[in-house]
């Protein structure tokens, strides 16, 4: 009998997570389901497993005892087999993203010294990420003073200090909703493997809502970019291979700032006559719609605007999604600035290749804006790689990376566009 009740317990549990695949959820009870529903899919490998251990049991029951009590638990375990096996293949095929981008030929533009260092899977059961031997983090490194005050800006500087470096620089912007978190977010081991690979981090902690708008905030973007253009002789970096990036409102700010380095309007006058250009852009479900977004975010009309200007200790997640006070005001109070924010808008024959990268599912940031924007880059010939993950939704890549398919696959995605960034020829 202990046969077919762990043939029941195996199958049913995997069937149950993988039930998690087909959950839609919607701003703002979603925040309640997205954690189980991401750590569910990352653990997908897994449920393959059980579930195939549940039907084998139940076969064997059945063969043993000859009743028909395994009659459920056989189909059960083989149906979420399907359906993960569906999934890990959907988030880890191959695609032509690089090719079409960069031409036949991309992958001999990888240097061999950083390419030794990158993941050579875009999923493994589990994955151990190579480290620098000797990575060295400079923390709260000051890059801007707000004028009239004492306060500073701060980021963090991960760097090889054994010399080899690939003379890129990575910027990163931490998801923040515009209005929470900080810099050193579960990215430690993301970013001591890039330093494996010669690459420097600038991990950038920027001011939020209600402090600023998107004018302060963008600005502090801008003013990373100036800090590391001036300090670059001190890590090895070489001023025009600057890549940004971040996730969700991180993602939008650096696709923002790297699409517009003389826009007046988006750039300080502090800022006027500094070069602000960028070599490449990664945006992992960064907003590129505000419009759309602010829809999906669900904000009541209503919502009272709380003053630019005002510094909250411990707000928590309250000000997290608040593109009215970033933008001042709704869609159809500021039409104007959700023109100026979005990044599609500020596309050009001229920008830097991106890689966009996006679960089809994210309920806070729709895959309709990321697709719009990616058709722009293709259509003003922007060399631009746009992956995106099936039944996936937002921070997949924060969530057991070391087994989970979607964000070793971003992983994988992100190593190479990074070295490309290094390479001479583009």
């Amino acid at each position: 009998m202990i046969l077919i009740i762990l043939a029941y317990i195996f199958s049913s549990l995997s069937l149950l997570m993988s039930s998690f695949m087909f959950l839609k959820l919607k701003s703002p009870r979603g925040w309640f389901f997205i954690v189980p529903k991401t750590i569910a899919l990352a653990l997908s490998p897994y449920w393959v497993i059980l579930g195939s251990v549940g039907a084998i049991l139940g076969g064997v029951y059945q063969a043993i005892e000859g009743k028909y009590y395994a009659i459920g638990a056989i189909p059960m375990g083989i149906i979420s087999v399907i359906i993960m096996i569906w999934f890990v293949w959907g988030c880890t095929r191959d695609h032509k993203g690089f090719e079409n981008a960069f031409g036949a030929d991309w992958i001999n533009r990888i240097p061999p010294e950083i390419a030794k260092f990158m993941i050579r899977k875009r999923w493994s059961l589990f994955l151990r990420l190579k480290k620098s031997p000797k990575p060295s983090c400079e923390r709260d490194v000051p890059f801007w003073t707000i004028p009239g005050t004492n306060r500073k800006l701060l980021c963090d500087i991960w760097s090889p200090s054994d010399g080899k470096v690939s003379g890129l620089a990575y910027i990163y912007y931490h998801g923040s909703g515009w209005g929470s978190l900080d810099k050193d977010y579960f990215t430690r081991p993301i970013f001591r493997h890039f330093v494996a690979q010669g690459h420097t981090v600038m991990d950038v902690a920027y001011r939020l809502v209600p402090e600023v708008d998107l004018y302060g905030m963008i600005g502090d973007v801008k003013r990373a970019i100036a800090w590391m253009k001036d300090n670059a002789d001190c890590y090895g970096v070489d001023p025009e291979k600057i890549v940004l990036g971040g996730s969700s409102a991180g993602g939008h700010l650096a696709l923002l700032a790297g699409y517009t380095p003389e826009n007046p309007e988006l750039t300080p006058e502090d800022l006027k006559d500094v070069d602000l250009s960028v070599c490449g852009i990664i945006s992992l479900y960064g907003s590129t719609d505000l419009v759309l977004g602010y829809k999906r975010y669900g904000l009541p009309p209503d919502l009272a605007l709380v003053p630019i200007g005002t510094i909250i200790e411990d707000k928590g997640l309250n000000f997290a999604g608040r593109v009215d006070i970033l933008l001042g005001g709704r869609p159809d109070q500021v039409p104007e600035m959700y023109q100026l924010a979005c990044p599609t808008t500020h596309v050009q024959s001229s920008s830097p290749p991106t890689l966009l990268i996006q679960g089809d599912k994210d309920f806070i940031v729709p895959i309709e804006g990321t697709l719009d924007l990616f058709a722009k880059l293709v259509q003003s010939d922007v060399p631009a790689i746009n992956v995106v993950f099936p039944w996936v939704d937002h921070i997949f890549d924060l969530m057991l990376p070391q087994v989970s398919p979607p964000a070793q696959s971003a992983l994988y995605e992100v190593d190479r566009f990074l070295a490309l960034m290094t390479s001479k020829d583009l």
